[in-house]
């Protein structure tokens, strides 16, 4: 059976298309992906604040978790690419990496205020460490769960799109754990604002993020040849397949040019997303944080809205009608203009100017991960073509993450430098006009350059739906469906 996608002109078999079910079990899985690292984010800034840890110390228990990563999540792709097992190669994983991540996640945030620096510092890197283990056992399966849960090049689309409109929920409400933890009528204090907060987070996280592991359904491993023996006796041999599996993902030109694009985008968004909020306390309210009141999270908030419900489909039917690489050209280059009305758009004068830039701004951040992790999809199948059995999909979910990572370590580190070189002191009440303008510069230049750079990066990509498609009828053709 079959029907017409009436976007694309092109016959989508009814066989490929994901049930509402499960595309919202794979949204649940998404909100879980964006929550974790989002309430990390905020919490992290209270580490200084709440628990009295030194700068210095509070960046290498943001940056160690990172390297850590770096050795995770390409042994866990491997893993979760060559298991077999009555419930599939991923949906175990899923459910106990969601349990763990919850349960660490909310252990990790019950430090003691009272307790020595040393004390807090040891705590909280070996539950980071933990956390992070758990939390690569979800995400590194989960993502590659999406890639393998539809086989056509549209419905690719479709499901990310769906998973990443409900995956914004976590914007919507990260934003506020600021205003919620700070609360001295909710908190005694913030360190107890985090402690406890943590626990929903950690609660949210474990109901949501099991969904995927229970109702969506992804390759079947029985149908794969070639498969590695995962044990323990197996270590040696098995480490050496994993970076034979690197350097094969890293030849594949497509997939390194959707590696480059989002590093570039993500990055540059990244660098720049601390800047709005000073801009807005600074720039429109003269410093006083009082007056500032909710403006920057109503900001970050409508941003999301925004992006979930405006952007995404639009790019989805802009996919699905001129292909996925002109929509990411088109929708970046939009991105770049709404980059430029920030200039305008932050005006003391009239603080509800700052929403007039999102529209066309939320165009980068929407389409990137909708489109770039479709497309990885369909690099999934041109591997098979190339280096046969068994189906990389954790690999290549593992290695596109780790350059987001990558990204948003990178990020922190050259987001102060230039806060720093630009003169900026967030302990100053009042900033010189020229930082001030520099400042501004700053937050339209950097995004917007990463952005022009993702496009020509982007621009010879060669895997086009007619490219996909007979890459698909030709993989049927030589092992039958999957």
């Amino acid at each position: 059976m079959s029907q017409i996608d009436v976007t694309s002109n092109q016959v989508t078999d009814t066989r490929a298309q994901v049930p509402v079910l499960q595309k919202g079990a794979y949204g649940a899985g998404t909100l879980t992906l964006n929550l974790l690292p989002g309430a990390l984010g905020v919490f992290s800034f209270f580490l200084i604040t709440a628990f009295g840890m030194d700068p210095f110390l509070a960046g290498l228990l943001g940056g160690l978790p990172r390297l850590f990563d770096a050795i995770t999540d390409p042994i866990m792709g491997f893993i979760t690419d060559n298991t077999k097992s009555r419930w599939g190669r991923r949906r175990p994983y899923i459910v106990v990496g969601a349990i763990l991540s919850g349960v660490f996640f909310a252990l990790l945030w019950q430090l003691d205020p009272e307790a020595s620096q040393e004390y807090n510092f040891w705590y909280f890197l070996i539950f980071s460490l933990i956390f992070t283990i758990g939390n690569t056992m979800f995400a590194t399966p989960f993502v590659g769960l999406g890639y393998e849960m539809t086989s056509d090049y549209n419905e690719r689309t479709r499901l990310m799109a769906f998973a990443n409109t409900l995956g914004q929920v976590a914007w919507m409400i990260v934003p506020w754990f600021w205003v919620l933890i700070a609360d001295p009528d909710l908190f005694s204090s913030q360190a107890e604002g985090v402690q406890q907060l943590s626990l929903f987070v950690a609660g949210a996280c474990i109901t949501l993020g099991i969904l995927p592991g229970l109702f969506c359904k992804g390759i079947d491993a029985s149908d794969m040849g070639n498969r590695a023996e995962i044990s323990f006796s197996t270590i040696f041999s098995n480490l050496k397949e994993v970076f034979k599996g690197i350097r094969q993902v890293f030849k594949n030109k497509p997939f390194v040019r959707l590696c480059g694009a989002t590093f570039l985008v993500f990055n540059g968004f990244q660098l720049v997303s601390s800047f709005a909020f000073f801009i807005i306390v600074f720039h429109m309210f003269d410093g006083n944080y009082g007056a500032t009141g909710t403006w920057p999270a109503w900001f970050a908030t409508v941003s999301a809205i925004v992006t979930a419900f405006v952007v995404i489909p639009v790019i989805t039917v802009m996919a699905n009608k001129w292909g996925k690489r002109n929509a990411f050209i088109i929708s970046t280059a939009i991105s770049i203009v709404g980059y430029a009305l920030k200039w305008w758009g932050f005006d003391p004068s009239n603080p509800w100017m700052i929403f007039m830039p999102i529209p066309l701004m939320s165009f980068g951040i929407g389409g990137l991960f909708t489109l770039m992790m479709s497309m990885t999809a369909d690099v999934c199948d041109m591997d098979e073509l190339d280096n046969g059995m068994p189906r990389k999909e954790g690999t290549f979910g593992a290695i596109y993450w780790l350059m987001v990572k990558i990204g948003q370590a990178l990020a922190l580190i050259l987001g102060g430098l230039v806060l720093k070189l630009i003169g900026f002191d967030p302990g100053l009440s009042a900033q010189s006009a020229e930082t001030i303008t520099s400042l501004r510069l700053a937050d339209i230049i950097i995004p917007a350059s990463t952005a022009f750079l993702a496009i020509l990066v982007m621009w010879n990509y060669d895997l086009t739906e007619e490219k996909a498609r007979k890459i698909k009828d030709k993989l049927v053709e030589l092992r039958g469906e999957l």
